[in-house]
């Protein structure tokens, strides 16, 4: 594997993969309150 060919390239995918984990167990609160797929949560954060 070559690497990451920078810190801030690191630290931009590390934290998308974090926040995917997040959605993955639930963890993301939804502003009115119901209940949303994972699916239906990615596509609020392309919005």
């Amino acid at each position: 594997m070559l690497g990451f060919k920078s810190f801030r390239c690191a630290r931009i995918i590390l934290g998308g993969i974090e926040l995917m984990h997040m959605i993955a167990k639930g963890q993301m609160k939804s502003d009115d309150g119901r209940r949303r797929s994972v699916a239906e949560q990615f596509y609020d954060l392309t919005k």
